[in-house]
């Protein structure tokens, strides 16, 4: 697959960190408008400096719809419905069985990983839908096809992406797409945080995004319900 040239409007969130600030960058270097959020305020100023207009950056916690409806409008008053949504945002338990995850821990990442994506959804997607073109990206996980022990909430909250996308595929009118994305396993923080000093055997996400940024902008409404995965 290779990149399209056509500059494209991109909405990705969880854009401050590991996979999302390698998708950021690396679209960005292409030439692409990135329309991103994060969570950290001081992470999003540095984005700002970095990648100023036409590209922009916001503190936006997905888990709160009202951030993301406000968010949502003022970017689709000023670019219009998005090329391309990458809902990235993510977060994962410390290791434990599941009884004894803590609530409040479990609540937190269904909001984020479940919860967020679908208040992505709910508020970019209209505006795509009424244009008739557009690819929403869902990132899925090795674990939201596979299962291990400790992750049973990050497992749940992947499992429900893949059927939610698939689902949300048949939804959407010819000519869109929404693809379930495993990205594959990769040395970020959050995958220390589980795997410990071993996820130094896996690629950085700098050398992740050299072969997914352009297969993510390559996909299309061939790809349209298909579970697929960058890097096996």
């Amino acid at each position: 697959m290779v990149a399209r040239t056509k500059s494209k409007v991109i909405v990705l969130t969880g854009a401050t960190r590991g996979l999302g600030l390698a998708m950021a960058e690396g679209f960005a270097a292409l030439g692409h408008i990135v329309l991103g959020c994060g969570r950290s305020r001081s992470a999003i100023e540095g984005l700002r400096k970095k990648y100023p207009s036409p590209h922009d950056f916001a503190a936006v916690n997905v888990a709160y719809e009202d951030q993301v409806e406000q968010w949502a409008a003022r970017l689709l008053s000023a670019h219009g419905a998005p090329d391309l949504v990458i809902n990235n945002a993510a977060i994962i338990t410390k290791n434990a069985p599941l009884w004894q995850v803590p609530a409040e821990d479990f609540d937190r990442l269904i909001d984020i990983n479940v919860k967020g994506v679908a208040n992505i959804i709910r508020h970019f997607v209209p505006a795509m839908v009424d244009r008739g073109s557009g690819v929403i990206v869902n990132f899925s996980s090795t674990w939201g096809r596979t299962v291990s022990s400790e992750v049973a909430p990050y497992c749940a909250s992947k499992w429900a992406i893949e059927g939610l996308t698939q689902a949300l595929a048949e939804d959407l009118p010819r000519g869109m797409a929404a693809v379930p994305l495993n990205p594959g396993i990769i040395d970020t923080d959050m995958l220390r945080s589980t795997f410990g000093g071993s996820a130094s055997r896996y690629p950085s996400a700098a050398k992740w995004g050299e072969k997914a940024i352009p297969f993510i902008l390559a996909l299309g409404p061939r790809d349209s319900g298909k579970p697929l995965s960058v890097m096996e």
